[in-house]
């Protein structure tokens, strides 16, 4: 079973667009069921000038028809307002010549052969997250579907973590919808909203660390059997490939290596009356073994560094003259950690319903669902 997707589009440019293949026929959708996740996007504090600008909405160009996915690939657009008349320079337009630490400028102006490095800035740029997100917000749809929800929250941002439990209940999700900074902990969140306050004083930037969690994900996803098909792997490198991403782990990841066996592995049990009988009452392996989903929620955190843009620039080097200078500022946020967290829901939405494609298949939802109820029935025997 196919599932790919893709984006295209700058962030000055007329509009952001993705493309998803492999999403089956039958299934509900409409802007209405992308929107939300856009508007999620956008909010947060530490956010920047271009949020109160744009105002997405996702257009659908093909793959849905009165309301339905028709089993073609999907299309959709999200226009950008903060654009540029396409194919000319703004007046008083000026060549980014200086890179800025951390970003891609110049390493993308010397792979590209680049004397203005805004053609790198622009298809790098944080933006080019609206259309995956859109294209997650479809892939949660059909996850909704099978039970599958997929929620996140912000666990550090700076030096401030958040006392947070083992497992998030309903209740904290809520309250997580409602905090500014995505974080159920209001003491912590009073605290990162001064920290962020200080980096703004102080023309700083500031990371952070995010938790991403699936609910409801049955047992049998991905595969052992070719490194390519590893869940945790795919999972991995989907959410590294995330702008400003240092740093994934699943699970208790890379405090496992600090702990002995028997405080690492989870005992398994059975109990009939479970959705899927077998389960753990601990979940270190974050619901992945061997490169299979467990039954257990899947659990991936995610370190994001700073900002590269500061309002007050480190040092650089002209790309054209060779000289010293300041880095390039340009419109940028403080903080984007809380957005971060939307943003992996839905690259975390887009491989687990890539998963389930590919374990259940079939050309139609009502085919899937058949399929995943026989599978479910097989495992509770």
């Amino acid at each position: 079973m196919v599932w790919k997707y893709m984006t295209a589009g700058e962030s000055h440019g007329p509009a952001v667009v993705g493309f998803l293949e492999g999403m089956p026929a039958g299934l509900p959708l409409g802007p209405a069921d992308i929107d939300p996740d856009l508007a999620r996007r956008q909010v947060g504090y530490g956010r920047g000038a271009r949020m109160a600008i744009e105002k997405d909405r996702a257009e659908f160009l093909g793959g849905v028809r009165f309301g339905r996915t028709t089993g073609a690939p999907l299309s959709l657009m999200v226009r950008n307002r903060g654009r540029e008349e396409f194919g000319k320079k703004p007046r008083g337009y000026e060549p980014l010549v200086l890179p800025r630490p951390g970003h891609t400028d110049l390493a993308g102006a010397l792979k590209y052969g680049l004397d203005d490095m805004r053609d790198v800035l622009e298809r790098a740029s944080a933006r080019e997250t609206a259309a995956r997100c859109a294209l997650g917000a479809c892939a949660r749809k059909l996850l909704d579907r099978f039970g599958i929800a997929v929620h996140s929250l912000v666990e550090r941002i700076g030096s401030v973590e958040a006392s947070l439990p083992e497992k998030i209940g309903a209740a904290e999700w809520k309250r997580v919808e409602k905090s500014p900074l995505r974080c159920p902990d209001s003491k912590a969140v009073a605290a990162m909203k001064n920290t962020i306050d200080g980096a703004v004083q102080g023309g700083d930037t500031l990371g952070g660390r995010v938790r991403v969690v699936a609910e409801g994900v049955p047992p049998g996803l991905g595969s052992h059997s070719q490194w390519d098909r590893k869940l945790d792997g795919r999972l991995a490198g989907a959410l590294m490939a995330l702008p400003a991403i240092k740093g994934v782990e699943i699970g208790l990841g890379f405090e496992a290596a600090e702990r002995p066996g028997s405080e690492v592995h989870d005992p398994i049990y059975y109990d009939p009356g479970r959705p899927f009988g077998f389960f753990r009452r601990s979940n270190r392996a974050g619901g992945i073994e061997g490169g299979i989903s467990n039954g257990e929620e899947i659990v991936c955190r995610l370190a994001m560094k700073p900002i590269p843009t500061l309002q007050k620039p480190l040092r650089t080097v002209d790309i054209r003259s060779r000289k010293p200078g300041k880095a390039a500022v340009v419109r940028s946020d403080v903080c984007a950690v809380p957005a971060l967290g939307v943003i992996a829901e839905s690259v975390v939405a887009l491989e687990l319903a890539g998963a389930m494609r590919e374990k259940f298949g079939g050309d139609s939802l009502r085919e899937m669902k058949a399929n995943y109820r026989h599978y479910v029935g097989k495992i509770r025997k």
